[in-house]
């Protein structure tokens, strides 16, 4: 009988034990990587930034200052054509913000009553003609586009750098025969850095970032086609008062700084 209770006094000293290990661990997980992972996941926020491509370089560079000034918060892009993103949006993309390289394409996203707020201009653009360094066509005015045996590409007609070139090419009475249309901006600069083509119709902007990889032939009929870029704030998004700093960041003295000291001009 004594054997008995000694055995039992013995399981009931380590059920006991057991009971307080676990006890102690629970209150010390805070501290640990397991909790500190979900604690850190669920005060995280996130704010999603929808912008033109042509954006890709000023927007990358005020994520990290906007990063900088709401710790905790994580800026997420998505990058490309306007008509593209603006496709997204209408299906119900939880984009906070929404930064277009055109009106149209922005007018879009406010009739279907995605916006927030009402959208306001932040800069404008305008097209420049991209050739290689060494320029092997000669391209040197718009109306060498429209020349035999020039490779030239352009953006498709539904995005914004499209659409301005169509009417660049009405305006001057010039009609360019590419061997292709891109959905991006980007994509037209990365075929002419990569020696695919010729020529591609771009942004001043674009030609400024891509340095010595492609240069830049200015032509007085681009000022007939002036993009103007408005943002906004959109209804679907789940950081409503993130994605109002962060527009104010953009149309703010330091955002504008950024945007000018990229070639962007005054909307």
């Amino acid at each position: 009988m004594k054997r008995v209770t000694t055995i039992a006094a013995v399981l009931l000293l380590g059920t006991l034990a057991a009971c307080g290990s676990g006890s102690s661990s629970s209150s010390g997980s805070p501290s640990g990587s397991g909790a500190s992972s979900s604690s850190g996941g669920s005060s995280e926020k996130t704010l999603t930034v929808y912008a033109a491509s042509s954006l890709t370089s000023t927007f990358t560079e005020l994520g990290k200052t906007f990063e900088a000034l709401h710790k905790g918060t994580k800026v997420t892009f998505s990058f490309g054509g306007s008509s593209d993103l603006v496709a997204q949006i209408q299906q119900g993309a939880p984009a906070d913000v929404f930064a277009s390289a055109d009106a149209a394409n922005m007018e879009k996203a406010v009739a279907d009553k995605a916006v927030r707020e009402t959208p306001v201009n932040f800069a404008s653009n305008t097209l420049q003609i991209a050739v290689p360094p060494d320029n092997p066509a000669g391209v040197a005015t718009l109306q060498d586009l429209a020349e035999p045996g020039i490779n030239v590409v352009v953006c498709a007609p539904e995005v914004p750098c499209g659409a301005a070139t169509q009417k660049v090419e009405k305006s001057a009475g010039v009609t360019i025969k590419p061997v292709s249309e891109e959905q991006a901006v980007t994509d037209v600069l990365t075929k002419v850095e990569s020696g695919e083509a010729d020529a591609g119709l771009v942004y001043v902007t674009d030609v400024e970032g891509a340095g010595d990889k492609v240069k830049g032939v200015a032509f007085p009929e681009s000022s007939s086609a002036v993009n103007v870029y408005p943002i906004a704030t959109l209804k679907n998004g789940k950081s409503p008062d993130l994605a109002k700093d962060f527009m104010d960041l953009v149309t703010g003295t330091q955002g504008q700084s950024v945007l000018a000291a990229a070639g962007f001009a005054k909307p």
